[in-house]
């Protein structure tokens, strides 16, 4: 559908984690979602940039009929590659997350999750870096994604750029 929204899922955490896959889930109700995740973990990259090494997008399977790629550089790689290589457009909304672990003071700084929302953001897309403060390793994403798409629900209701502040 050429007027569907197009929305890309990141994070920090790696194309494997529990919260990519809780988002995934979630922001499919809202539009065709494209997955390029890092291949490995990236936590406390912030905003880095890969410069002497070659990037790799390896496509997977993971998240099912989603078109997912893992990516061998960092969260903000991520977003700069499926920008131009992958989506070939700029996507209607970037979510990133859900990251496993709070983001929050300035830990936002160094978080590889929001880097990549605040790269998007960069960009002029619509985007937010999602967390749940939880570190267990059984750590239950379901109240995220319930609290997630009600937010995305608000700005696709009344985007950031018409709300008076």
């Amino acid at each position: 559908m050429e007027n569907e929204r197009l929305i890309l899922v990141t994070n920090d955490d790696s194309v494997n984690a529990k919260g990519i896959h809780a988002l995934v889930e979630m922001a499919k109700q809202f539009g065709r979602v494209v997955v390029v995740a890092p291949d490995k973990p990236q936590s406390g990259m912030g905003h880095a940039i890969t410069i002497n090494h070659p990037l790799r997008l390896t496509p997977t399977n993971i998240f099912g009929d989603t078109n997912a790629f893992a990516c061998s550089g960092t969260p903000v790689d991520c977003v700069k590659l499926a920008i131009s290589e992958v989506l070939h457009r700029k996507p209607d909304f970037i979510f990133s997350g859900i990251n496993h672990g709070e983001n929050s003071s300035t830990n936002v700084l160094y978080s590889g999750t929001m880097s990549a929302a605040i790269e998007g953001a960069m960009e002029g897309i619509s985007s937010i870096g999602f967390s749940l403060a939880d570190f267990a390793e059984n750590a239950d994403f379901e109240a995220t994604q319930f609290f997630g798409a009600k937010i995305i629900q608000q700005l696709i209701e009344q985007p950031i750029s018409t709300r008076s502040v």
